[in-house]
């Protein structure tokens, strides 16, 4: 899979160790809309998707992740890579430790309909909302918006890769 581009701070060079948790995420484009997940909470925009579990292939946990978080079905035929965002920076969580996060994104078709979502904790609490949107809104409100406690490169990835999505005439 191509590398779509690096995320690296630099801010690391105290660490002692490493996590490492990939993820995948669906780029699921619907009459010139992108499928967004939308953090009412904190007004920022994400692909569906989220971290793979061990001994999960990307795949399995694309379509696990999209049915949780957007209660979507994807369509297994259709999945296609685009792309991965390599990430590197200093944990949030522990002092000595350096966060390392390959992104895999895959554009994919959905069967009509929505079924019920099932989120985490932290997912329903920031009320994770499916919406189709405009790409250059999500990328508007993930840079000019307060995103409050969340990572903002996290936010940044997902408005580049839209940026990308654009540029290559995807969407």
């Amino acid at each position: 899979m191509r590398l779509l581009f690096e995320m690296d701070k630099k801010d690391y060079g105290k660490c002692t160790h490493t996590f490492t948790r990939d993820s995948a995420r669906s780029i699921i484009i619907r009459n010139a809309k992108i499928a967004m997940i939308h953090s009412l909470k904190y007004d920022y925009y994400k692909f569906p998707g989220g971290g793979i579990e061990q001994g999960e292939s990307a795949i399995d946990s694309l379509i696990r992740e999209t049915s949780e978080e957007a209660g979507l079905t994807v369509i297994s035929d259709s999945i296609r890579e685009y792309g991965y965002v390599h990430r590197i920076q200093k944990s949030t969580v522990k002092e000595d430790e350096c966060f390392v996060q390959d992104n895999y994104y895959y554009l994919c078709n959905v069967e009509e309909g929505i079924r019920p979502q099932k989120l985490d904790d932290y997912e329903s609490d920031e009320h994770f909302t499916l919406e189709y949107v405009m790409p250059e809104n999500a990328i508007l409100s993930n840079r000019t918006k307060d995103h409050g406690p969340k990572d903002p490169i996290m936010i940044e990835r997902e408005a580049r890769v839209l940026e990308m999505l654009l540029s290559e005439r995807l969407i």
